[in-house]
C-alpha cells in the first residue's frame, strides 16, 4: 500500500485536469520529456520499459527507467506477457522512485499484442485483472493501466466492466485510449466509451486517442468526466499543445499559434539536446521524425526539411537552421533563394557535442 505522502502526491497529479504526455517508444525519453516539459506537460510516462530486458540487467531498459531529479513527475510504464515477470519488474522499477508504475495493457502492434503483451491482455480480462492485481501487490507506489476499449469488435467492449474490475484489485487510475487494439490509429477515437468507464469507477480516468488542441482536451474532459486528458501523437508534432491545452483549460485562452522563428529554435533546442545524450550520428537521426512538424506552415518549408533529412552532421544542420532564421529575420521566404548547397554542408565541419 503507498504511504499516506505517496497517497497524497498522486492524488495531486490528478486534481487540476493534467494534461499528459503519452508512453511512446523511441519517442518519450528523457530528452524529449525535457521539451515537452518546458512546453506544459505537467506529468510524462516513459518509454515502453521490457520487463524481461529489464530483469536481466538490459542497458536500453535500465536506461529507461534512469530519472534525473529534473525529471518528475514521471511514471514508470512497464509491458510484458507474464504476471509473474511483471510483479517482479515493478518492484525493480520501483527503486527509481517513479510517480506510479503503468502497464502497459494498450499497444496493439503485432510483435508485442500478438505475444500477449500490451493489448494483447484485452484478449482474457480475468488474466489481465489478476496479473495488475499481482503488481499491486508487489510495489508500495500507485499501480495503473494504460488500456483500449476492447480487442475488437465493437460489439465486444469490455472496458466498462473492467475498469471497474480493475479498480477492485487496487489499480489507482486508468488511461483508455478510446479505439479498439484491432484499430491501431485507424478510425476517430470514440470517448464515449471514457464517460461509460468513468461513470463506473471512483479512481481517476484519463482520456487518450484524438486529444490534438485545447479545445479537445476541454471538449474530452467535459463530455466524460474524466479527471484529464493524455496527448501522444500530436506531441511528436507539435509540443506546443500542451502549453495550448493549460491555457484553455486554466482560462479559457486560445494561444496563438508558434511563430515561425519558434519553430526553427525548436529544431535547433531538440537538435542540441539528442546529439549531447547520444552522439552525433544518432541524435542528428532521431530528430528527424519532428522536424515536419515543427516546421509546419514556413515558408519553403519542404525545401528545409529535406536539407535537414538528408543531412548527416550536426553542423550541417545548424547551417541550415541559422539560414532558415536569417531569412525569417530579413523577411525572405525559403524559396526565395536555396538553402545550402550540398557543397557547404559537406564542408561544414561537425563541433564536439561535449558539453552543447
Amino acid at each position: 500500500m503507498p504511504s499516506a505522502e505517496v497517497e497524497a502526491r498522486f492524488r495531486a497529479l490528478f486534481a487540476s485536469r493534467p494534461v499528459v504526455l503519452a508512453p511512446m517508444e523511441d519517442v518519450t525519453d528523457a530528452v524529449f520529456r525535457k521539451l515537452c516539459r518546458d512546453h506544459g506537460a505537467e506529468l510524462c510516462v516513459t518509454e515502453f520499459v521490457n520487463v524481461e530486458g529489464l530483469l536481466r540487467g538490459c542497458r536500453i531498459a535500465s536506461r529507461k527507467i534512469d530519472l534525473a531529479p529534473d525529471d518528475r513527475p514521471t511514471a514508470i510504464q512497464i509491458y510484458g506477457s507474464d504476471r509473474d515477470r511483471l510483479a517482479e519488474a515493478a518492484a525493480v522499477a520501483e527503486a527509481s522512485a517513479p510517480a506510479y508504475i503503468d502497464i502497459n495493457c494498450g499497444c496493439w502492434v503485432p510483435k508485442i499484442a500478438s505475444r500477449g503483451a500490451g493489448a494483447g491482455w484485452l484478449r482474457d480480462p480475468s488474466a489481465m485483472v489478476e496479473m495488475a492485481a499481482m503488481v499491486v501487490r508487489s510495489v508500495s507506489l500507485p499501480v495503473t493501466v494504460k488500456t483500449r476499449i476492447g480487442w475488437g469488435p465493437e460489439s465486444d467492449m469490455p472496458i466498462v466492466e473492467l475498469a471497474r474490475r480493475l479498480e477492485d484489485v487496487g489499480v489507482r487510475a486508468l488511461t483508455i485510449h478510446c479505439r479498439t487494439a484491432k484499430m491501431g490509429h485507424e478510425g476517430a477515437a470514440d470517448w464515449t466509451w471514457a464517460a461509460k468507464a468513468r461513470a463506473r469507477v471512483n479512481i481517476p480516468v484519463l482520456v487518450n486517442g484524438d486529444v490534438k488542441s485545447g479545445e479537445d482536451a476541454v471538449r474530452a474532459i467535459e463530455t466524460t468526466g474524466c479527471e484529464g486528458v493524455m496527448v501522444g501523437r500530436r506531441a511528436i508534432e507539435h509540443p506546443w499543445v500542451f502549453a495550448e491545452c493549460r491555457a484553455m483549460l486554466d482560462r479559457g485562452e486560445r494561444l496563438a499559434p508558434p511563430s515561425a522563428l519558434d519553430r526553427i529554435a525548436l529544431c535547433r533546442t531538440h537538435l542540441l539536446a539528442n546529439v549531447e545524450a547520444r552522439d552525433e550520428q544518432h541524435g542528428v537521426q532521431c530528430t528527424r521524425r519532428h522536424f515536419s512538424g515543427y516546421l509546419k506552415g514556413i515558408a519553403g518549408a519542404a525545401a528545409l526539411r529535406q536539407g535537414l533529412n538528408t543531412t548527416n552532421t550536426l553542423a550541417g544542420c545548424l547551417a541550415i537552421l541559422d539560414e532558415a532564421q536569417a531569412r525569417v529575420e530579413r523577411g525572405l521566404s525559403a524559396t526565395d533563394r536555396p538553402v545550402l548547397s550540398r557543397e557547404q554542408l559537406l564542408s561544414a565541419r561537425s563541433p564536439d557535442p561535449v558539453g552543447l
